[in-house]
């Protein structure tokens, strides 16, 4: 093989070794550790917190004595009350919102020219069918709300039902 023919070669198997060693030195996003409140005995809540898990979060589950008083304390208003409520990575979430959602919110306001100083959260109110942890034969739709300081909210995701025979 002459000089110039090596070249090539040996340029393509650095590559081929680059490529592996960039995958092992590239920074691995850290999730935020939820920590979810919940009523003892709920399966629902923890249904949830598998499709949490199921997504590379960690769950720190903690039963409330009084969940009213706890979400209360946090920070979110009866009016969007659920079975749980979470704080994750500044934000607090509300019901069996979806994960989508949620990490929408996380890079919106971790972004400086997104962030808005005004959310509290978001917020799935009552138990939808058809949400995380509540999945059902027959869904309905519903709204994630964007919960705002004030106690004011708006719809920040429409979740439609599916079409029928689309189940």
């Amino acid at each position: 093989m002459s000089t110039a023919s090596r070249k090539p070669f040996h340029l393509t198997c650095l590559l081929l070794l680059a490529v592996p060693l960039a995958a092992c030195t590239a920074e691995r996003v850290e999730r935020p550790t939820v920590v979810m409140y919940k009523n003892a005995g709920c399966t629902c809540c923890n249904k949830w917190a598998e499709h949490l898990n199921a997504a590379g979060y960690k769950v720190e589950v903690n039963e409330a004595a009084d969940l009213y008083a706890t979400r209360n304390a946090l920070g979110i208003r009866d009016e969007f009350a659920s079975c749980h409520t979470a704080k994750i990575g500044g934000i607090l979430v509300e019901g069996h919102v979806p994960l989508a959602d949620i990490e929408r919110l996380l890079a919106e306001q971790a972004n400086p020219q997104t962030a808005r100083a005004d959310v509290v959260g978001l917020a799935a109110p009552g138990m939808p069918q058809g949400s995380p942890g509540m999945e059902s034969e027959q869904p309905e739709a519903y709204d994630t709300l964007l919960i705002h300081r004030d106690g004011s909210s708006e719809v920040y995701q429409h979740h439609p039902a599916p079409a029928a025979g689309g189940r």
